[in-house]
């Protein structure tokens, strides 16, 4: 059956019947006539090939292949209306409640966040941000920055672009502690780790899996981290953080990094929001908005290899 726009219709009248068991009552739902009820009903049957009812003078019964459909058509319909509400919400201005999960960072996102806010201040923002897994259909999330490559196939995605990771310390850290030379040297070392705060795990380290089980100190965890690069820079020992994190620390001399060019540990943002074939527009233009400022962001905030002191014992 090749569904034509006249079919929307005659399914409209099709269920109407069905529901109040009346061609005349259908009609009135419809603005049909009974008879032109009928005769809509008649031609679904025609191109189909089946019988919808079982008419008599006083009743309309549905079929059993007049019940399969039923069920059919309802969710064709119901798609209908999802479309024309879509359809319409397109054109209209942005504006509504935007329920956005971020990272803990709040030296890069946050701020193409407030220039959004800036840009279309009828858009109100609830910003839910932290490190930790979620679920953007189950919470009601509109969209979600996360790092590593999106696998619900149920969510639209953008990659927002690519980012290295660093070792860093404080300069009063590498004065009192010196900088290893080489992984291994960790070993002597004050190490913040994270944790993910779904499985407990700490985040992998680039270095050997036996040093990685055995020999990397655990001085200080957290699962969020922003409270790790505080850490770091109140001279606590070597964080292991992504460059858009630590760069102005590192530019601003707060922070520098430590094992230069030893970690090939690379990742990618990604923004991501519910798959929709005609997405809200307060989703389009935050979409749009995140994606050209954040990729220029990020491929703007990178530093070059800074120096490194030897380590010569293990530093408390």
């Amino acid at each position: 059956m090749v569904l034509a726009v006249e079919s929307i219709g005659a399914m409209q009248a099709f269920v109407q019947a069905a529901d109040k068991r009346s061609f005349k009552l259908a009609g009135q739902v419809v603005g049909l006539t009974p008879s032109a009820v009928g005769k809509a009903i008649q031609k679904l049957e025609d191109q189909l090939g089946v019988r919808l009812f079982h008419r008599s003078t006083r009743s309309v019964t549905i079929t059993d292949e007049g019940l399969m459909f039923l069920d059919r058509c309802r969710r064709i319909l119901a798609e209908v209306e999802a479309a024309q509400a879509e359809l319409a919400n397109a054109g209209a201005a942005p504006q509504g409640r935007l329920k956005i999960s971020l990272p803990v960072e709040p030296t890069l996102i946050l701020p193409i966040v407030a220039e959004f806010n800036e840009a279309y201040p009828d858009i109100e923002l609830d910003l839910d941000i932290n490190d930790r897994f979620v679920d953007v259909i189950e919470e009601g999330f509109d969209a979600v920055i996360r790092s590593g490559a999106p696998k619900d196939s149920r969510l639209l995605h953008r990659k927002l672009g690519e980012f290295v990771w660093r070792f860093v310390a404080s300069p009063d850290y590498v004065a009192r502690c010196g900088a290893p030379a080489a992984v291994s040297e960790l070993v002597n070392h004050r190490c913040l780790r994270h944790r993910y705060p779904e499985t407990g795990r700490l985040l992998p380290w680039p270095v050997e899996p036996d040093l990685e089980t055995a020999g990397v100190p655990v001085t200080i965890t957290a699962s969020m981290m922003g409270p790790l690069l505080e850490l770091a820079v109140r001279g606590r020992g070597i964080a292991f953080l992504p460059h858009f994190a630590v760069d102005q620390q590192i530019a601003s001399g707060s922070l520098v990094e430590v094992l230069p060019g030893q970690s090939q540990n690379s990742g990618s943002l990604h923004l991501l929001w519910p798959a929709s074939r005609y997405p809200l527009p307060k989703v389009r233009v935050f979409v749009d908005f995140l994606t050209t400022r954040m990729m220029r962001a990020l491929a703007e905030r990178r530093t070059g290899d800074t120096g490194k002191q030897r380590s010569d014992g293990v530093c408390r």
